[in-house]
């Protein structure tokens, strides 16, 4: 990859800097199952549920649109709904609360392969962003000594604060560019997910390149990805 072609990389976080989500899997697995359970009549929640539905997307976005998967209509409820109320938001804080736990419990580490091309595009002097759909993303990237290397982090709550639309419309991305001061030309976006991947390509950036953590390289070349690795470090050889 020539990186002298491009000025700003913005990093997804979950998947393609921690495996974080496999964590964020493993809570709306439990989350769900716990509902469906209650719920009745409803096959359990798989995997293939989080890619179909869930990969990407703003927390209260995917509970929406998986409950929509099974023809389940909740109250939207409000962001401060506990996560025992019978809401979209309430689901979502629900699952938001067993991810923390299991972050708390085991700690997070980043991939070797993205690490090291973080550590060289930072010693280029590359711009570079975290655009993450979670509320968690400053607290995942502290947890795992990533934070210092990026100038912007475009998160949930910075979606929200500023009226971003979430993945798979490009508007985060395109905001950190702005911040980052970068025509969207130069810049790189480097997902994982198919709703950010879709959302890169509608952006107009000089190249997407998509991480493939399962979600398979087919799946996200359609999406609109110009390049698919297996690891991030392929791109420094």
């Amino acid at each position: 990859m020539d990186f002298s072609q491009y000025d700003a990389y913005l990093f997804d976080l979950d998947g393609v800097i921690t495996p974080t989500a496999e964590v964020h899997m493993r809570a709306w697995e439990a989350m769900f199952n716990e509902f469906l359970t209650s719920y009745g009549g409803q096959s359990p929640y798989r995997d293939g549920d989080y890619f179909a539905f869930i990969d990407g997307k703003p927390r209260y976005d995917g509970v929406r649109d998986f409950l929509a998967s099974r023809g389940i209509v909740l109250a939207e409820g409000t962001p401060e709904d506990a996560g025992d109320q019978q809401t979209v938001c309430g689901l979502g804080n629900r699952k938001n609360e067993a991810f923390n736990e299991i972050i708390e419990r085991d700690g997070v580490a980043p991939f070797p392969g993205s690490k090291a091309l973080i550590e060289a595009l930072a010693a280029r002097g590359a711009r570079l962003a975290v655009v993450s759909s979670s509320k968690n993303a400053v607290a995942v990237l502290r947890a795992s000594k990533m934070l210092g290397f990026f100038t912007v982090v475009v998160d949930g709550q910075v979606a929200l604060a500023q009226g971003l639309a979430g993945k798979p419309a490009p508007d985060t991305f395109a905001y950190a560019a702005e911040v980052l001061e970068c025509p969207r030309e130069r810049a790189v976006v480097i997902e994982d997910a198919l709703s950010g991947v879709a959302a890169g390509a509608a952006g107009g950036f000089g190249l997407v390149v998509a991480v493939d953590r399962g979600v398979g390289r087919d799946a996200l070349t359609q999406a609109g990805a110009g390049v698919v690795v297996e690891d991030l470090g392929e791109l420094l050889a």
